[in-house]
């Protein structure tokens, strides 16, 4: 269940807490040694600050963005154990008004920003500062981003030789063989058996509870007495289990395109979920293409524009394109529309111009990029290890296969690729745990903002509406008819004027509200 990045930058979802037996035989109480060995973590890390200097070379970032580290247990049932550094970035806030250059905007602390993922890294975040619909809150906050334990350079995970992660060309049959499935169990249990292998007793503490606790840390470290968070997708989720774990250390939290945190969905109902969803956002999608038959030539119907995809994969299948683009690099090109509808036009283009027998915009859009291969692997590895950890899964392959047959009937764009996604977690070597149950009550939690479209398929509506019920106090912005997954400081100007209200004054609605859908993207024609 994975998310891509920022909306405008640059991949789902769960929490836990471990029962300690305190010395004496006394009772379980859930989390107390955690619970104390974050304080100790955070107590430490006021006092020791972050350095930021000038960012390793490794990290791709521009002279105006500082870097530095902060040290968290890698356990903290030990907190005096083995201790992980994460990397942190930051843009200092201007001061700016970005309209009126005479007038000094006042300081309102740090910013700290999460794409989701699971695995995937804020590093990049500082940089947004300068998108206009970004500069008022770059003003105001010094906007912070980091890797999150495992990704990047923190304390980096891999699960596999990130020179075999490519494997290209490769197929996405809608209704595997029986064969082909257990080609593809045989690879999963081989995943994990590699995370096993490279993690080694490290592996069970890459978690979201582990996420969450981080958080409070790098908030200490900060010099923030409390927090002021911008999580989406699967950072909506961590942040979920922050404001209930830490409630009084929230400033102000915003949680972008909402996953579902009731403990029953977590992990394995909610990939179901986001399975069924793309096939509603695939359905949208060609729907546009059709409305834009004049320009591509697929066919002026949905069922037509299928027909279309079907015959190019099917054409893949036999000569993949380029020698590397077959029908699986065609579908993940595919995939990645559904999270953004301004990917739409390219991948239309792509599609009609390959069709007509141009392959190239179809290579360069779908093809493997082996230059991406390291970091596309980590990032696999931080999410199958978190979302593995996380929660229980089915182990009998039965029950998926059973779920997803009946599922790929009426949901074929996703299924079965999701599945094979998340299968390690049906292997998975290191311990299970039980998912929190996020909630807080009246007075517990400052108000806190939570936005989401409604036709999202990476994070379906749903989910939102559930953590809106959970979360006493928040305040549920939709934007209608839409589905881009992440919309803060997106392309509408409604939800934009809610998140700057909010994160600029403290200022919500009072209970809900709608924003109608951004425009629609304008087709390209075939160059």
């Amino acid at each position: 269940m994975r998310a891509p990045a920022l909306y405008t930058a640059a991949g789902s979802l769960l929490l836990t807490t471990l029962t300690v037996a305190p010395a004496g035989g006394a009772p379980a109480v859930p989390g107390a040694a955690e619970l104390h060995g974050t304080a100790l973590a955070a107590a430490r890390a006021e006092v020791a600050g972050i350095a930021f200097g000038k960012c390793a070379a490794q990290e791709d970032l521009p002279a105006n963005v500082e870097c530095g580290t902060v040290s968290v247990p890698l356990d903290y049932a030990r907190p005096d154990g083995k201790q992980i550094k994460l990397t942190v970035s930051r843009v200092r806030a201007t001061q700016k008004d970005p309209h009126n250059s005479k007038r000094r905007v006042p300081r309102q602390g740090a910013l700290v920003y999460n794409p989701g993922g699971p695995g995937a890294s804020g590093m990049y975040f500082p940089l947004i500062g300068v998108v206009p619909e970004w500069k008022r809150l770059a003003a105001a906050y010094d906007l912070v981003g980091y890797a999150p334990r495992g990704v990047g350079r923190s304390a980096p995970l891999s699960c596999q030789d990130p020179k075999k992660f490519f494997k290209a060309p490769s197929q996405a049959p809608t209704y595997p063989s029986e064969s082909y499935k257990k080609e593809r169990i045989a690879r999963a249990k081989a995943y994990a058996r590699g995370c096993a292998r490279s993690a080694g007793r490290a592996l069970p503490h890459y978690n979201s509870l582990n996420n969450a606790r981080d958080l409070d840390v790098l908030r200490a470290a900060l010099g923030e007495a409390k927090l002021t968070f911008m999580g989406a997708s699967y950072g909506t989720y961590f942040g979920a289990l922050y404001a209930t774990l830490f409630p009084s250390h929230v400033r102000r939290m915003v949680f972008d395109s909402a996953v579902n945190p009731d403990p029953a969905q977590i992990w394995y109902r909610n990939n179901l979920d986001q399975s069924a969803a793309f096939e509603s956002r695939w359905a949208d999608f060609r729907e546009w293409i059709a409305k834009h038959d004049r320009v591509y030539g697929l066919g002026d119907t949905a069922e037509k524009v299928q027909r279309s995809y079907d015959k190019a994969a099917a054409q893949l299948a036999v000569e993949p394109a380029g020698g590397k683009v077959g029908p699986g690099q065609l579908q993940g090109s595919f995939l990645t529309a559904g999270y953004y509808d301004d990917y739409w036009p390219h991948r239309a283009q792509a599609l009609s111009a390959y069709l007509k027998g141009d392959p190239k915009q179809l290579i360069q859009q779908a093809g493997p990029h082996p230059e991406a291969a390291a970091e596309a692997e980590n990032a696999s590895s931080v999410y199958t290890a978190v979302e593995c950890n996380d929660a229980s899964w089915p182990t009998d392959w039965k029950v998926w296969n059973r779920d997803n047959t009946r599922l790929a009937r009426v949901a074929p764009f996703e299924t079965w690729d999701n599945v094979w996604t998340n299968l390690p977690c049906a292997y998975w070597p290191a311990p299970r745990q039980q998912a929190l149950d996020v909630r807080t009550g009246a007075g517990e939690l400052t108000a806190t903002l939570i936005l989401a479209a409604e036709r999202d398929a990476a994070a379906p509506y749903d989910g939102a509406l559930e953590l809106h019920r959970r979360l006493s106090g928040s305040v549920l912005v939709t934007e209608r008819d839409a589905g881009t997954h992440g919309i803060g400081g997106g392309p509408n100007r409604c939800v934009n004027g809610h998140l700057d209200a909010y994160l600029l004054e403290g200022r919500l609605p009072v209970r809900r509200a709608a924003c109608a859908p951004h425009p629609e993207p304008k087709p390209r024609a075939a160059r």
